[in-house]
């Protein structure tokens, strides 16, 4: 039985904030994550049957963003686009990510089980396995970074140091309010900042994040209880976000995709300058 629209749309709704989650972690970037999400929606108002009816609702999506994403060529130039759906789709990114990221980001931040991330990239589960193998030695080998964290609450900011330091990086510091956390930063000049969204004096880490990097230039990944009302797309919003309460997978793959695009980033600064 084919899906109306109306029927997607009721379907894929209650999915959309956690795919844009997905697709900025993805590409590295709010602007072309929410690009690939746009596309996808058009795809599914254009054929409803894009939207596999055998699948659970957030990997059908999935499922259905990825028949978006391959369509882009990796290495070569796109085909000219004969509409704007098909010039959004073939907007290429200048770095994609491997495919073990993109598993290893399917399983720690989206939580997919093994079956369901065979289905979205169409592989079996034993691949999958290797793809996961082979990220989780790419993020062995990923070159250590200081890392600050901006936490109010002293178990989490602990449960997030021990995290940090198991995965092979450094904290040089932890901050609780907003003044702290921007002395903190000038101080120590984080390579990555982790920062909660409210903090118990009521100072806003989103504030404090703003005025940090005013001054200097790191990736940043929020942590928030209420991850919805940062992915609404009607504003600009955080690239990375872990929501409370996270799993230690989860952090340990927004960190490696948010070090991986800073490391891109300065590489092609290195390279223009």
């Amino acid at each position: 039985m084919t899906q109306s629209v109306s029927t997607v749309a009721q379907t894929v709704a209650p999915q959309l904030p956690y795919l844009r989650r997905f697709s900025r972690m993805l590409t590295g970037s709010q602007q072309q994550g929410d690009a690939y999400v746009v596309a996808t929606l058009e795809a599914l108002v254009a054929d409803a049957r894009v939207l596999r009816q055998d699948m659970l609702p957030r990997a059908a999506l999935y499922h259905a963003f990825f028949k978006v994403w391959n369509s882009v060529p990796v290495n070569r130039k796109p085909e000219p686009a004969e509409d704007s759906l098909d010039r959004l789709v073939n907007q290429r990114l200048e770095t994609l990510p491997p495919l073990p990221r993109v598993a290893f980001l399917l399983a720690s931040v989206e939580e997919l089980s093994m079956s369901e991330i065979a289905s979205v990239l169409e592989r079996s589960e034993e691949d999958v396995a290797l793809l996961l193998n082979e990220a989780s030695l790419e993020i062995t080998n990923q070159l250590a970074a200081k890392v600050m964290i901006i936490e109010d609450e002293p178990l989490i900011s602990l449960e997030i140091e021990n995290l940090v330091h198991d995965i092979g990086h450094e904290v040089v510091g932890v901050a609780t309010t907003h003044k702290e956390a921007v002395q903190l930063a000038k101080k120590v000049k984080p390579e990555l900042i982790l920062a909660d969204i409210q903090l118990a004096d009521g100072s806003s880490g989103i504030e404090a994040v703003s005025e940090i990097l005013s001054e200097i230039t790191a990736p940043v990944v929020f942590i928030t209880a209420y991850p919805k009302r940062l992915l609404t797309g009607e504003r600009t919003e955080p690239t990375y976000l872990i929501p409370k309460p996270f799993k230690p997978r989860m952090v340990q793959g927004v960190i490696s995709q948010a070090l991986f695009f800073d490391a891109k980033s300065q590489a092609r600064a290195r390279a223009h300058a």
